[in-house]
């Protein structure tokens, strides 16, 4: 019997559906580092916060995690002062997959009074490791010193100077009037002791009418600015209190803030007193200068508040003139008695000073003994003060005649 032929299939072999194969991690590369360290300042004061970015794109091992650098004894970031350090200080890539790793540090300074009062105002203490939350103790004149090892026997290190700074006072303005508010700024970035927080320091304000001022209270502008401001109000009326400052037009104001944390040459121990000044001025809408206070005619006392017939040569007798003030504020004054003869010749000049009340009157009055008999002329007048011989009055004259 004939058989077919057997037909031969062919066996067809599936290859297996397997997996993608996992991304290779990316190594340093030890050859060829390449981890600059940057810091967010050139110089840092004692107790600030610093920021620090190490640029290492050979440590970025997975690309899709946030990676860390540090925190390992055998590839170490270390952060130090001259005084104490943070050892395997752990900085974290800022976004994923880019190779910038960054941290902080705040620097806690050392035990120190600088407000006066005999107590230290900070608290220095090394803890933390990373990337933020770290505190380092740093002195006065120090330095920051950031190290990593990239690798076996690679160590890249960056250095920035700590040093305190000569701190500044300034006003707002040159003047001001009385009634407005006075600006005054410190800046002392060494007085930042919390960088987290608003911190205040405190300084004198005060006017050649009231000379032992106030003492005030000045806040930073914001976290970490270094830079603080206070507001006093001028005024003409009682006295000073709280944050008004009593002063007169044509006064010097004055602002003055004791440096504790002055930089070298000057000692650890050392304050260094910054001041600023501004003028008061009058209110533009006021009478002219000459015409702010009126001068009264004049009388005479054999003392004061006894009248007299008149002068008598050979005998003291009490000249009393009156000013009145046409201003709605207190203004000082220094009125002027000036004595002449028959010839004209100036044979006496005296005058007292003080302060006219708010559209008030002051009486005035200097003791005089003629030599002889005769005219004389006695002139009156009045300044703002001795020193700057401003007039506030018209010059009143009047003839006396001495038997």
């Amino acid at each position: 019997m004939h058989r077919p032929a057997a037909f031969l299939i062919p066996l067809l072999i599936l290859p297996m559906a397997l997996p993608p194969p996992a991304p290779a991690e990316r190594v340093p590369d030890y050859d060829s580092p390449y981890s600059p360290i940057l810091t967010d300042r050139q110089v840092y004061s004692w107790t600030d916060k610093v920021r620090i970015t190490i640029l290492a794109p050979s440590w970025n091992s997975d690309r899709h995690l946030i990676d860390s650098i540090g925190g390992d004894p055998d590839h170490s970031v270390r952060i130090s002062t001259r005084t104490a350090s943070l050892e395997n200080y752990r900085l974290t890539e800022d976004d994923v997959n880019n190779g910038i790793f960054t941290g902080e540090v705040t620097l806690t300074g050392f035990l120190h009074d600088v407000d006066g009062d005999g107590d230290p105002d900070t608290n220095p203490r090394t803890a933390g490791g990373g990337p933020t939350g770290g505190l380092l103790e740093a002195g006065r004149d120090s330095a920051l010193t950031v190290s990593f090892e990239f690798a076996d026997g690679v160590v890249v290190t960056e250095s920035v100077p700590i040093s305190w700074n000569a701190g500044t006072v300034g006003f707002s303005r040159d003047a001001y009037e009385i009634g407005q508010e006075a600006s005054v700024r410190v800046v002392d970035t060494d007085m930042n002791l919390n960088p987290d927080r608003i911190d205040r320091l405190r300084l004198a304000v005060y006017s050649d009418s009231d000379v032992a001022g106030l003492d005030v209270d000045a806040a930073e502008t914001g976290p970490d600015s270094g830079v603080f401001e206070s507001a006093i109000s001028l005024s003409s009326r009682g006295g000073s209190g709280g944050d008004r400052l009593f002063a007169l037009p044509g006064d010097t104001i004055r602002a003055r803030y004791e440096d504790r944390t002055p930089p070298v040459p000057h000692g650890v121990s050392d304050e260094l007193g910054v001041s600023a000044r501004a003028r008061v001025v009058p209110d533009a809408a006021e009478a002219p200068p000459a015409h702010r206070a009126r001068i009264g005619g004049i009388s005479f006392a054999d003392a004061p508040g006894s009248s007299a017939g008149g002068p008598v040569a050979g005998r003291q007798i009490q000249i009393v003139g009156g000013l009145s003030n046409n201003l709605q504020h207190a203004q000082p004054f220094t009125y002027l008695f000036q004595i002449r003869d028959a010839a004209g010749s100036v044979i006496d000049i005296s005058w007292v000073s003080g302060v006219l009340p708010p559209s008030g009157t002051s009486d005035v009055s200097r003791s005089w003994i003629p030599a002889i008999p005769g005219t004389y002329s006695v002139e009156s007048f009045a300044w703002g003060s001795i020193s700057a011989m401003d007039p506030i009055s018209e010059r009143r004259e009047d003839l006396v005649l001495v038997g």
